[in-house]
């Protein structure tokens, strides 16, 4: 009968109950005796069979001998004790390794020597030879040092396990072939289900769940320091071998899945997966995790993102992450899991994990988050690999298994959302029925729905058959994946009550300014339409800005505007797509100057202005910082002016910052200057805190007409506040 040995498997921190399960399944008895340190009894039969088959583990080792040593003498007797002859022939090469912790003996290299000199002794002694030519083969011995206890091991394995033989190229940031292993493990997944890696690099996640798939040995084409030892039989490991290779089952029917944007590491993915043997098991795509989508149901996402060690941009991390539940709200029966040293992963994503486990990817520390979706139909038990683990570090688990969701993992709507769209189809059908007249009075731009239910908190502007819904933020209880699918919820409900093809509805998210914060570009799609008002055309953005580039709220503004614009100079500040500017020219104006300092509103503008036959040198358009330009020495003067501020702006594109209730005195005084007698001035501003001060201005007859400005169809009152003034002679 064999001798058994004490063995330990060696595997990274965080994964030491995985590898223990996995020796457990191998027919053994282990016991997690620390920190990456599983200890099970074995012969060297054994020893083959758990370097061939163990996936998670880094080594097996043999635990020759324990013992206390605070001093050099005692490690070096206990040293000499041991039966190293057993394991190392008279020419065999055995390299020493050391660790020290807690221990009085702190200097490895010390250490090293001592227990050198010991292995040597002995085995002069017990081969009977006078030299040690270490030319045979390698026996790496290792001493390790915690709290005074010294632990002397040997390396059955050589190259760490993580070391397959299929993959010989790797790209940035590789993820170790035994780490992979064990976040499949930890997850749902198993044979029959779909998987899929949106961050697959050069693809060890999906080529790592094929060889589980088709019981591949992972160990299989590769060789271990041990097969070299004189006590190893070469027919036994041969043996092993071949079992292993009838154990392999068929390709599979069902293909797993590995997307990346990177066509250079996608290429070594195809060329791990064919050394591997599992080409046929895996389709490797170059796909943004943006366009993430399956027809497929039940499946696991089991990923490695980038994350802080490997690319630059904070910024552009971030965004990565908060599109995480927007892209996975997608895949509504399927679980989802993330291994990252992200520690803000959950803030970025708007929810919690299920379920969190600290696991180091070499020497980061991360945290692998796990997201339960559903139960498959008629499936009563849920894999052995999705046991939870106790703080219990003598055994492996044996505990509940974590019940998946009834929800999805990311998304899902409550009955509360059903009332809220019967509530919301029912105001706006009432709202249509009440405007319904207006595009026969030439007005097919318009509010339809301002807030006017507290719990939905939306406003949907019509353009002809178009619609466009802006979100104004509200506190809620869902989670950012749930309020993205109430939202598109909403979006259906308005185009089934107003009946209007779904793709014409369009959303946005207009959060709260705060500070020094402006709006920014939310999309690159550039879907415009040509919208119809007062008899002009404009140029309307309905997907990429928060604003469509109408403010409809000045509907009545921009008609008294045309109504006194015949034969006057006109000035537009802050002009914006030129709106109040083509209102003028329709009602005659000599002349239009309009200023901006963006040149992609100015060439809105210009748009703007072209689509309805305005052309020729009458009309103006001046890219710069309005108050620079007011402040430059006046070149000629206006009979009529619209100066429409902002609330707050800080372009890259000036030194200055413009904050309306600091500003607007000096921006008023300026431009009454470059006003001719009887000249008439619209000041408008949306600031709702915004306090005019009439007596801050002479010369200037000055009355507010918001009441008459603000249209009958929005709700708000007080979206703007407007002024007309009359320069006196």
């Amino acid at each position: 009968m064999d001798d058994a040995y004490d063995l330990l498997a060696a595997a990274a921190f965080g994964i030491e109950k995985v590898a223990a399960r996995q020796i457990e399944q191998l027919g053994y008895e282990p016991k997690i005796i620390g920190s990456g340190k599983i200890l099970f009894r074995g012969t060297m039969e054994d020893v083959a069979k758990t370097n061939l088959w163990l996936r998670t583990a880094d080594r097996v080792l043999i635990r020759l001998g324990a013992f206390k040593a605070d001093d050099f003498g005692l490690l070096f007797d206990g040293v000499r004790a041991l039966p190293w002859e057993k394991f190392i022939p008279a020419d065999g090469c055995f390299p020493v390794n050391g660790r020290s912790l807690k221990s009085q003996l702190s200097s490895v290299p010390a250490c090293q020597k001592i227990v050198k000199k010991a292995i040597v002794e002995r085995l002069l002694a017990e081969h009977g030879v006078s030299e040690l030519p270490e030319t045979g083969p390698r026996v790496t011995v290792e001493v390790a040092l915690l709290e005074d206890e010294a632990t002397l091991t040997i390396d059955t394995t050589g190259a760490s396990l993580h070391k397959r033989g299929y993959r010989r190229l790797v790209g940035p940031a590789p993820l170790k072939e035994t780490l992979a292993a064990a976040l499949i493990d930890l997850s749902f997944w198993k044979p029959g289900r779909p998987l899929i890696d949106p961050f697959c690099g050069s693809g060890t996640i999906p080529i790592e769940a094929a060889l589980v798939a088709r019981n591949f040995a992972p160990g299989l084409t590769r060789e271990f320091d041990f097969e070299s030892w004189p006590l190893t039989s070469p027919e036994m490991i041969s043996d092993l071998r071949a079992d292993a290779r009838k154990a392999k089952r068929k390709k599979l029917d069902q293909p797993l899945r590995g997307f990346d944007t990177d066509a250079d590491v996608l290429r070594l993915a195809r060329q791990h997966a064919n050394t591997a043997g599992v080409s046929h098991d895996v389709i490797f795509e170059q796909r943004d995790f943006r366009d993430l989508r399956s027809d497929e149901e039940y499946g696991c996402i089991i990923t490695n993102p980038p994350y802080g060690e490997r690319i630059g941009e904070r910024r552009e991390l971030d965004q990565l992450y908060k599109t995480f539940p927007h892209v996975l709200r997608h895949l509504p029966t399927w679980s989802h899991y993330v291994l990252t040293a992200e520690s803000q992963f959950e803030r970025l994503i708007g929810q919690e994990a299920d379920r969190r486990r600290k696991i180091y990817n070499g020497r980061i520390e991360c945290q692998y988050y796990q997201f339960y979706g559903p139960r498959p139909p008629k499936e009563l038990d849920m894999p052995a690999s999705a046991e939870l683990e106790t703080s219990d570090v003598e055994s492996p688990p044996q505990e509940p298994k974590p019940e998946p969701a009834a929800m999805p993992a990311f998304g899902g709507l409550t009955g509360k959302a059903d009332k809220q769209a019967e509530l919301f189809t029912n105001r706006l059908v009432k709202l249509q029925r009440h405007l319904r007249r207006w595009p026969k009075r030439g007005i097919h731009c318009y509010r339809l729905y301002e807030r006017d239910i507290p719990e939905i908190p939306l406003v949907v502007d019509r353009y002809h058959d178009y619609l466009h819904l802006s979100e104004y933020e509200r506190p809620h209880d869902r989670t950012t994946a749930q309020h993205a699918e109430w939202l598109d919820r909403m979006a259906d409900v308005a185009a089934d009550a107003l009946e209007i093809p779904r793709e014409n509805v369009y959303g946005k998210t207009r959060v709260v300014q705060r500070g020094d914060q402006q709006h920014q570009r939310q999309d690159d799609r550039r879907v415009t339409i040509d919208a119809e008002e007062g008899g002009l055309k404009f140029e309307v953005n309905l997907s990429d800005y928060v604003d469509t580039g109408l403010f409809l709220d000045h509907r009545v503004a921009r008609g008294m505007v045309r109504d006194e614009a015949k034969g006057k100079r006109f000035l537009n500040l802050f002009c914006y797509t030129g709106a109040f500017s083509v209102y003028a020219a329709d009602g005659g104006a000599a002349s239009t100057t309009s200023v901006d300092l963006s040149p992609t509103y100015l060439a809105w503008a210009d748009r703007n202005l072209r689509r309805n036959g305005f052309r020729g040198g009458e009309h103006r358009l001046l890219q710069g910082d309005v108050m620079q330009w007011l402040r430059a020495p006046v070149e000629e003067t206006y009979d009529l002016a619209v100066i429409d501020v902002p609330t707050f702006s800080n372009s890259k594109r000036t030194e200055t910052v413009w904050d309306v209730q600091q500003d607007y005195e000096e921006a008023l005084e300026l431009l009454i200057s470059r006003m001719a007698p009887e000249g008439v001035i619209y000041f408008s501003t949306n600031f709702r805190r915004f306090k005019f001060d009439e007596s801050l201005f002479d010369g200037l007859s000055i009355r507010e007409i918001s009441k008459r400005t603000v249209p009958e169809d929005f709700r708000n009152k007080r979206i703007h506040r407007c002024w007309r003034m009359i320069v006196r002679p």
